[in-house]
This record gives structure tokens, C-alpha cells and sequence, in this order.
């Protein structure tokens, strides 16, 4: 494939004629995708189908003879917080069951901090003058959104191979009293796809902070969405800062959102014994118990961390050949040309593409255009501001496969038209 960027002016020109005759015959069709967010399509919740059956009303009681459709289990009945602490890595007495949304309990763990404080002496975050988070970027719109929403002050911090830029992270906390966490989605990140190296986990654990309220939250959403049969390795995030000397410093959150039913499934948190007990405290006042017949559901079906990951492999099945078919599209219409990069995930929901500087609005602009619906260019950077406007997500999940090889094929043409446009005025 030639280098756009070593073409002369005629050559790209015919180039762009050849272009725009395709870009216009696939509008011709009209087209209505939308690839703009990460959501199971039905084949994929249909795996999940036996679950509407398995709890009735001869089986509504757990292992101990708790009554689910009762009242209680603050923090979810034994046998679902026996699974899900193996799945997450942890101890019962460290994890939390919730509603269905994660987001959900991420959001509500910011608002005890705001209003009440991380621990039982430290001030209230929103009292202080300004708090601040560091967002590794590109990363997940929600994250951004719950701290815009909260007033909270983002600082972009760059995303590397191997995680954020951990040099960034160490400076920035370590002369700021004023940043107060970092946002992580170590396994899979949305939407780059990268899996934090053991280095990065370390250093995150390890870190001399000038907040003593400094907390990590652990956003491990995609912990089983693996591609393939080699599952990509994530270091133990809450073991490590026990290690470092630092156990409280981490939240970590999951859910099955993405394994049985997004609208519900269930939704977790974990951290040191000594973090969930004071949230537990703080829960006390605004719920009585979440809805433990889903979570009695969850458990008989699944069984065992082994039966998740059975499960998973049927998710694998659906998914792949649609990365695949956007890996196929990126790379016979722009390798070699220079006017693009994409990520290659081992597993997650996306796939991540950054154009030349100052073109991804205007791809995305002219995919809509001819019927496809891109994720808005900057939402994954703090304040939808991209400092570049290069970044793209892709999410190839909910359409079907020939639908995602049509929106992929248009989204290359565009990147091609865009870029000719840039490389002829420069």
C-alpha cells in the first residue's frame, strides 16, 4: 500500500475520485448503523436465557435457607459473594454484591467521599477547595462523566502500551494533596484495549501519594471478555497494595453486565476488609438489601468461576469473527498508508483507532453522514476534548457481522478522504 503522505497531488486526487465513488455508493444503500457503544447484541444475551427459569417459586431460597424475596443481605447472600470474590480475586469478607449497574456503585462511592469521606477522619471531598482525578486517556466516557457531573477537576494522563504513563501518575501525586484517585480499567481498557503490566499494577500499589485519602478505583469490567484461548494476565491489584503497605488504597469494581443480561446483571465491589465495612456503614443508610433473587439466579446458573468462564467462551465464539472483520477491514484499506493506527485486543468490547491530528471529528462527521453512528470524536478524553482529535472507538458488538463489515469498510474509506484532504493542505 502507498504512503499517502509520499503521493503527489495528482495521484491523490484520483485517489479521492476512486474514493468518493465508493463512499457514495454505500450511502446510496441507506444505511442506519450504530457502532457507538459496547452492548451484548442477542445472540449473545441469549446465551445467558436459561437464567429466567431457574429461580421460581418452589427455589427462591439460599443455600442456608434465606428467604431471597425478603428483606436483607446488605452485601449479598454467601454463595454469590463466594463466587464473585474468586472471580474478582479477593475474600468474601472483601466484596460487596450490588444492584445490576457497577457504574451505579462506582458513582455512589464517589458520593460518600463527597459527602462524607473516604475514612472515618478524613475531611469530606466535597468541602475541600478542589479535588481532582487523574484520567488515563483515551479511556471510558462514564468515568469522565461521573467526575464532570461532581465538579471534580480531570487531569489527562497519557495511556501507554502498558497502562498510564506512570511517570505522569507518580509526579502528579506525588506534589498534590488536591488529586485524589486515578481511574483504571486495567484489563481489556475501554476503549485501547491495552492490560496493564505487572510494572504498572506495582508502581499504582506502591506510590507515594500527598493525599492520605488517595484511592485507585479499579474499573476490572472486562476481567473474562478474552478473544481468544490465551487470556491476558493481570497482576492482583489488591494483594499488591497490601504488599506496598497501601491495602485501603483501592476500590475495585465488576459486573456480569457484559456475561448474562446488561439491564440485569450483577453488579460488585471489593476492596480491604477495613474499606467495605465503613462502606457497608455508609449503605446502611440508603438501602435495605439489593435484589437477591437475581443474585440467587447468577449463582445457580454459573455454579463455579469455572462456569463463567465456560460461558465466556461461547461470548468468544460471537465476538471474534466481529473483530476479526474489523482487523480485516482496517488493515486492507489502510496499512501502509500512514494516515492511521488501530489497536489489536486480545479481548474487551473495542477496538481503538487514532487518525492524523485534527481529522477524527471530521471522520466521524462524514461516517453519520452516510448512515454510520461513531461514538462522538473526544468522548474518550476528559471534557469530550481530545488535545489531537485523533481518537475513534469502534464498537463491533451489537450489529450483525455483514453490517459490521459494511460500517468498518465506510469508516476506512473516510479516514482515506479525510486524510487526503489534511495531507493536500499541509
Amino acid at each position: 500500500m502507498p504512503d499517502f503522505n509520499q503521493l503527489s497531488t495528482p495521484q491523490l486526487q484520483q485517489i479521492k475520485v476512486d474514493l468518493f465513488d465508493r463512499y457514495n455508493e454505500i450511502k446510496s444503500r441507506g444505511i442506519a448503523l450504530d457502532i457507538t457503544r459496547g452492548k451484548p447484541c442477542p445472540e449473545q444475551l441469549d446465551l445467558s436465557i436459561e437464567m429466567l427459569d431457574i429461580i421460581n417459586s418452589r427455589n427462591y431460597l439460599t443455600a442456608d435457607a434465606v428467604d431471597c424475596r425478603n428483606y436483607g443481605g446488605l452485601d449479598g447472600i454467601p454463595e454469590t459473594k463466594e463466587l464473585f470474590a474468586q472471580y474478582l480475586e479477593v475474600t468474601p469478607e472483601e466484596i460487596i454484591i450490588g444492584g445490576n449497574s457497577s457504574l451505579n456503585m462506582m458513582h455512589d462511592a464517589f458520593m460518600r467521599a463527597m459527602v462524607k469521606g473516604i475514612t472515618e477522619d478524613s475531611p469530606p471531598w466535597g468541602k475541600l477547595p478542589q479535588v481532582k482525578f487523574l484520567c488515563p486517556s483515551p479511556g471510558y466516557d462514564r468515568h469522565f462523566f461521573i467526575c464532570d457531573h461532581l465538579d471534580i477537576e480531570m487531569i489527562t494522563v497519557n495511556m501507554k502500551d502498558t497502562g498510564p504513563d506512570m511517570d505522569q501518575v507518580e509526579a502528579l501525586v506525588a506534589d498534590d494533596e488536591g488529586v485524589k484517585g486515578i481511574w483504571c480499567v486495567p484489563r481489556y481498557s475501554n476503549p485501547t484495549g491495552v492490560v496493564y503490566s505487572d510494572e504498572v499494577v506495582e508502581r499504582l500499589a506502591a506510590m507515594k501519594t500527598k493525599a492520605n485519602d488517595f484511592r485507585i478505583f479499579w474499573d476490572n469490567a472486562y476481567a473474562v471478555h478474552h478473544l481468544d484461548d490465551k487470556p491476558a494476565r493481570l497482576k492482583n491489584i489488591l494483594a499488591t497494595c497490601k504488599q506496598a503497605g497501601n491495602p485501603e488504597r483501592v476500590f475495585i469494581f465488576g459486573s456480569t453486565s457484559k456475561i448474562t443480561f446488561a439491564g440485569s446483571g450483577v453488579a460488585m465491589m471489593a476492596g480491604s476488609a477495613e474499606n467495605m465495612a465503613m462502606t457497608k456503614k455508609q449503605m446502611a443508610f440508603q438501602t435495605i438489601g439489593p435484589d437477591k433473587l437475581n443474585q440467587l439466579r447468577h449463582v445457580t446458573f454459573f455454579k463455579n468461576v469455572a462456569g463463567i468462564e465456560d460461558h465466556m467462551k461461547k461470548h468468544a465464539d460471537i465476538l471474534k469473527p466481529k473483530f476479526e472483520a474489523v482487523q480485516n477491514a482496517l488493515d486492507k484499506d489502510l496499512a501502509g498508508k500512514n494516515i492511521a493506527e488501530w489497536s489489536r485486543p486480545r479481548g474487551g468490547y473495542f477496538v481503538s483507532i487514532d487518525t492524523m491530528e485534527g481529522c477524527a471529528a471530521a471522520v466521524v462527521q462524514m461516517a453519520a453522514e452516510a448512515g454510520v453512528k461513531l461514538t462522538p470524536a473526544g468522548s474518550t478524553f476528559p471534557y469530550l476534548r481530545d488535545p489531537f482529535d485523533r481518537n475513534i472507538r469502534i464498537a463491533p458488538s451489537f450489529p450483525p457481522l455483514e453490517e459490521i463489515e459494511t460500517a468498518i469498510q465506510l469508516v476506512a474509506i473516510c479516514i482515506q478522504l479525510v486524510s487526503i484532504e489534511k495531507i493536500m493542505t499541509m
